[in-house]
């Protein structure tokens, strides 16, 4: 990847433009994705810049780490819509934008005058992605959403944590990733059904209602069938998988923690040589994946003995050796300094006007054929405004007076 300070990069969306007004993560991280891919991404802020995630830890001093990574890559603007000066400027700005990304809690954008009717009319073409908790309709449609109640309601947390202990929520936001995820198909979707529907009288745009606790419940594909067809309502195992076996986080003799996997009958037989009890592939309690998952606490209690008896280094020699599906637990600390991630640079290091340069993963997936630039990090609230405002048609005394009137 080549380094660059400009938010246009020569991927696959290059030449896509997203306005992106939603704060926090979920939505926004949508729009990071699609500016990793190409689309130029501006970030509109409130002008006195307090979206929370700049106060979301990590925080280095006056520098929140957490926005300039997840923000990267976006020029940002600031302006507030719920003034009338406000609003008409962002209608101005409208059709110069293919996307526009808000997280709002329903019936936000209607009461400023921003509902989907007067964005079509200003720009027919505009996809609109809207991000909450639980969608644009229903009863819980203006609730306020978190990550942590989305992991909640979706029955997500309830299969996370120990067997007959209390449900678990892990240490960063996974709802809102997720969702942000769900956010980006759904635009690059849209743009593809816009292009391939266009008619004579140009781009039609749409509305994507997007909740993000349906998102996380989408991952749990077959719970629903299971409950249904099988009165069975799957909960927490620790991280023993119970549709599958053996495969569970062990303990190594010198202190580590590794998780392997050696659920297929190929595999389990590999895993009963790397072992050293080959003949374990033939046993009748274990012969395919059915019979593991009824005996799988024989199976767990063999290889965590076997793994204890052993220091990290034996035990990936012999699985490396034997073709065994396993990886040591890594901390970040493991992760920066691996083999594999090094050899496809899959940190890089964005831009960054305070801290120098700020270690960030790398853009996921990768196109070949495309030479995508490293980003810049997050925007400082307001950075770009002359240059934005400029390109709309706005003087230099027209951007001076709505700022000085706290417009913008």
């Amino acid at each position: 990847m080549k380094s660059s300070d400009t938010s246009t990069a020569a991927g696959p969306l290059r030449g896509v433009r997203i306005l992106d007004m939603a704060t926090v993560l979920a939505a926004p991280f949508a729009a990071t994705l699609c500016g990793d891919m190409g689309a130029e991404v501006v970030k509109l802020e409130l002008p006195n810049g307090h979206d929370p995630l700049r106060a979301l830890a990590p925080v280095m001093g006056e520098h929140s780490l957490f926005w300039k990574v997840t923000n990267r890559g976006k020029k940002g603007i600031t302006l507030d819509v719920r003034k009338p000066e406000g609003r008409e400027l962002f209608l101005k700005l409208l059709p110069d934008f293919d996307v526009l990304v808000e997280n709002f809690r329903t019936g936000t954008l209607e009461r400023w005058g921003l509902d989907i009717e007067t964005l079509h009319r200003h720009n027919p073409g505009l996809v609109v992605l809207r991000l909450t908790g639980f969608g644009q309709t229903g009863p819980y449609a203006s609730r306020p959403g978190f990550a942590r109640i989305f992991e909640a309601m979706s029955g997500f947390a309830h299969l996370t944590g120990e067997e007959g202990r209390p449900p678990q929520h892990m240490n960063y936001p996974l709802g809102d990733v997720i969702a942000g995820l769900f956010g980006a198909f759904a635009i690059s979707t849209a743009l593809a059904g816009r292009a391939r529907n266009a008619d004579g009288s140009g781009l039609r745009g749409c509305e994507v209602d997007l909740s993000a606790t349906e998102a996380l419940f989408r991952l749990l594909d077959p719970l629903a069938a299971e409950f249904q067809h099988m009165g069975l309502a799957r909960s927490r195992a620790g991280s023993r998988a119970t549709y599958t076996a053996p495969s569970n986080i062990y303990e190594t003799g010198d202190g580590h923690w590794l998780t392997l996997v050696g659920s297929s009958d190929v595999t389990f037989m590999r895993l009963c040589a790397a072992m050293g009890r080959p003949e374990l592939a033939n046993d009748e309690r274990f012969i395919t994946n059915a019979k593991r998952i009824a005996h799988m606490l024989e199976i767990d209690d063999m290889v965590t003995r076997w793994c204890a008896s052993l220091p990290l280094s034996e035990l990936s020699a012999l699985m490396e050796r034997h073709l065994v599906p396993y990886s040591k637990v890594y901390t970040i600390e493991d992760i920066v300094n691996d083999e594999q991630v090094k050899a496809r640079q899959a940190i890089i290091q964005l831009p960054d006007a305070d801290l120098g340069e700020v270690a960030a993963p790398c853009a996921v997936p990768r196109f070949k054929g495309y030479d995508m630039p490293i980003p810049r990090t997050g925007p400082a609230a307001g950075e770009h405004n002359a240059e934005v405002y400029a390109a709309a048609g706005l003087g230099a005394d027209e951007i001076q007076n709505l700022s000085a009137s706290g417009v913008i």
